[in-house]
């Protein structure tokens, strides 16, 4: 059993340490290398092949501070070509760094690449993981929390320690396996279990009394979880860097890619208590366990375990809409979060996204409005750059459902920076959704069953929705986003379940100026990768 054992006053000494840096510089720098393996270990008590950064399953915590620059060296040394990406973290001007396929060459076996790159105006719980082929199921993820700046007050007082849990499902089978599975046409099987940081079991330790900081992360490839702790009530703090209102929860559902953040007091007699974690919307329920130590107990948890929401998609549905924005509570900012009144503002247009599962030249595919996305062997962002045809087409995929034949196409969809755009998420299919944009967060309005129409937006929140970069999308029913389209480059609008993505439910989203400016995007990096078609050519 692994243990992990946070000192009472451990976030105040890691804030004190990272204000040091401040001192020195208004933007410090941190420089981290990684090196990426893989090893043998048995995370569901079979050995099995998974991925190691640093010798680390999990990877290495990344604990920064609010635009804090990143210079993150990664040596590849698997022998399939690897990317990073950074799960939430916006890369303002900078979709250089976004680490996907659309946007950056994978690292060859054997070579290495320097990301650089900044928590410009971002605080909150964040997650890594691979983005190539199919190595998110063998692990190479990991945490990243940035803390505020000295300066900036926070909505709640300073916790007296933090927990990261990374937790999702897992596959005993090889990740090349999986992608084998895949491509020749098949869906993935159910999982075989839930891991809690890489793990089966483990254990938090925390002083009676004292109240600690839970952020999680559903870092699987595929379900749903429904997070609790026996005895003990949550207090929702922040969703994906967003100040919530804090109301207390005894339990909340986190689909897939998405973080939150809860305050726990340990204020019970001091003993062990169970921590669950089991899956959602499955009709097999997996399901997780770690134990909740308190520093003074002499007692093992007992009693059975605390049990889930008994109800499905309303019950879940209904707890979403309670996530609601702090308007009086700054962010990453000084000014509140609530002085950006965002449904005041008029949008420019309406995309209907439409999620489905066609069979294409006999073989099972994932599509957007019909369209389903294929990898080039040159990324988009250099094509785009320099001018290279026939690799994409922002003509390919449509803003709303045609209902046609689906095709396979590297599918790009053009906006105008500074646009204020509707996306709707609709899903016609009896399977849970999850969907991710990069580069950006987003107000999440509105979810509701059957089919959107535009009589729906009477339903809307627009006073205090919270901002998120993952929003679910429940079986036969609809979500809406508004997006403040204000960072340009080529972003990836992806499924975070991750067989769908792998298969083609994934778009980029090119947001334009035709003026050339740093202010609007920093010029492509000195030491960019080049692949495909772009090979000869030079930043």
């Amino acid at each position: 059993m692994a243990t992990t054992l946070l000192l009472p006053l451990l976030v105040c000494v890691v804030l004190a340490a990272l204000s040091v840096a401040l001192v020195k510089a208004d933007d410090p720098y941190r420089f981290y290398t990684w090196t990426v393996t893989s090893g043998t270990l048995s995370p569901l008590g079979v050995p099995q092949e998974v991925i190691l950064i640093n010798g680390q399953f999990p990877g290495p915590r990344l604990d920064v501070v609010t635009n804090d620059n990143i210079i993150l060296n990664v040596i590849n040394k698997l022998d399939q070509p690897f990317l990073l990406t950074w799960n939430g973290i916006k890369q303002r001007k900078n979709s250089w760094q976004d680490g996907v396929l659309g946007t950056n060459c994978p690292i060859p076996p054997n070579s290495n690449y320097t990301y650089k790159f900044q928590t410009k105006d971002q605080i909150g719980s964040f997650f890594y993981f691979p983005s190539t082929l199919m190595h998110r199921a063998a692990g190479g993820y990991g945490g990243i929390n940035i803390y505020q700046r000295p300066r900036i007050p926070i909505p709640y007082p300073i916790q007296d320690g933090d927990f990261t849990l990374l937790i999702g499902d897992w596959f005993k089978t090889n990740h090349k396996i999986l992608r084998q599975t895949l491509d020749s046409g098949k869906s993935l099987p159910f999982p075989d279990g839930v891991l809690i940081n890489g793990q089966g079991h483990t254990t938090f330790s925390g002083d009676q009394g004292k109240t600690y900081m839970f952020r999680i992360s559903n870092v699987g490839l595929s379900t749903s979880f429904n997070f609790r702790i026996q005895g003990h009530t949550m207090k929702l703090v922040e969703v994906e860097g967003s100040h919530t209102i804090q109301n207390i929860y005894d339990s909340l559902d986190v689909h897939v890619g998405q973080s939150v953040s809860v305050l726990v007091t340990l204020n019970q007699p001091p003993k062990d208590y169970y921590i669950v974690a089991s899956t959602r919307f499955t009709k097999n329920v997996l399901t997780a366990t770690a134990i909740l130590h308190y520093t003074n107990s002499h007692s093992p948890a007992s009693g059975p375990l605390p049990a889930g929401p008994t109800y499905e998609i309303h019950w879940s549905m209904k707890q979403a809409r309670t996530f609601r924005w702090n308007l009086t509570a700054n962010a990453a900012r000084p000014n509140p979060q609530g002085s950006f009144h965002y449904g005041k503002i008029n949008t420019t247009r309406t995309i209907v996204l439409a999620n489905s599962a066609p069979l294409i030249n006999g073989k099972l595919r994932y599509a957007v409005n019909g369209i389903s996305y294929v990898n080039s062997d040159t990324p988009l962002k250099l094509a785009d750059y320099f001018n290279i045809p026939g690799i994409f087409s922002v003509n390919s995929i449509q803003s709303v459902p045609s209902g046609g034949a689906s095709s396979v196409a590297t599918s790009v969809m053009q906006v105008n920076l500074h646009e204020y755009i509707e996306v709707v998420f609709q899903n016609n299919e009896k399977t849970m959704q999850s969907w991710h944009l990069d580069g950006y967060d987003f107000w999440v309005v509105g979810y509701g069953s059957g089919q959107w129409a535009a009589e729906k937006r009477r339903t809307y929140n627009l006073a205090d929705s919270l901002t998120r970069h993952t929003a679910q999308v429940y079986p036969q029913s609809w979500t809406a986003i508004l997006v403040s389209l204000d960072n340009q480059g080529m972003w990836n609008m992806r499924s975070a379940i991750w067989e769908r993505q792998y298969l083609g439910q994934q778009f980029y989203l090119k947001v334009w100026n035709a003026v050339h400016s740093l202010a609007n995007e920093y010029d492509m990096p000195s030491n960019i990768l080049v692949c495909g078609k772009a090979v000869g050519h030079h930043p």
